[in-house]
């Protein structure tokens, strides 16, 4: 997986999207163009924190190199700190059985800590959709970006600046389960793209009623699967927003509570 392009300029930024399916990263230069098409692996389970950056280490390995880290992850962090991992806490991967053991070490673990110290390189982690919203967002009004993949991602910005965190794919949908569980991958496998679409549809709805957004930004790789008529102001994303918007987390302008960097323990 041989460079473009020639690093001239500093920093360069390893963005890294952690997946319940796969894990995603490219280094971007410093006008957040990649350096490398995108690696990628399957995300293997069960998988604790240790494991996880393990799996990242490897995935790591073939890239250029790069004077600091952004990383997306599927659930709620602060400060570097994992709140939820809803895919990670189960024994075979999203809609399998959850592992209490897993739910302990993933529960307030400082990841980017842990990814400082493993690259020896400052680093920030944002939920995965916010750090797409960052790639996308223009800046008019109030922006939403949801993701389509293994769940159902979200988030928002105000005039152009990133709001705080809202987990809304644990958040009750229809019929007494959550969007991840009516539009998650498994959800669209079981019943059909045409159902699943149905459901989006709905979705979007609630969202607009929820949040009046000016914006709809749609991503992930499951909206290749979209066949519905979308609203005149939604938009389906490049699939490597997840990566390209690794350059903005390191914009104090860009987010309205800003990550503290992983930096001290860093070898």
């Amino acid at each position: 997986m041989a460079p473009r392009a020639p690093r001239t300029k500093k920093p360069a930024t390893l963005t890294i999207d952690i997946g319940g399916t796969g894990l995603k990263a490219s280094v971007l230069d410093n006008a957040g163009a990649m350096l490398t098409d995108r690696a990628r692996i399957i995300t293997t389970y069960p998988v604790d924190p240790t494991q996880m950056i393990a799996q990242l280490a490897k995935l790591v390995a073939p890239l250029p190199a790069f004077d600091r880290v952004s990383v997306g992850f599927p659930g709620v962090v602060r400060n570097g700190h994992v709140l939820t991992a809803p895919h990670f806490v189960t024994v075979g991967g999203p809609g399998t059985k959850v592992d209490p053991g897993l739910v302990t070490k993933w529960t307030g673990f400082d990841l980017a800590g842990g990814l400082a110290q493993q690259f020896s390189k400052p680093c920030r982690v944002l939920n995965d959709a916010d750090l797409q919203a960052l790639d996308v967002v223009k800046g008019s009004g109030v922006e939403v970006v949801i993701t389509l993949g293994t769940g159902f991602g979200t988030a928002y910005a105000d005039s152009g600046r990133l709001g705080s965190h809202l987990e809304l794919s644990q958040h009750p949908f229809r019929k007494g389960e959550t969007y991840d569980e009516q539009l998650g991958d498994a959800a669209r496998k079981r019943i059909g793209n045409h159902k699943w679409n149905q459901r989006l549809k709905g979705a979007i709805a609630t969202l607009d009623t929820l949040f009046t957004f000016d914006h709809l930004y749609i991503g992930g790789g499951n909206a290749r699967h979209i066949t519905l008529t979308l609203p005149g102001n939604a938009t389906v994303i490049d699939e490597n927003a997840g990566i390209l918007g690794g350059l903005r987390v390191w914009d104090p302008a860009a987010i309205a509570v800003t990550p503290t960097d992983a930096n001290t323990r860093a070898r």
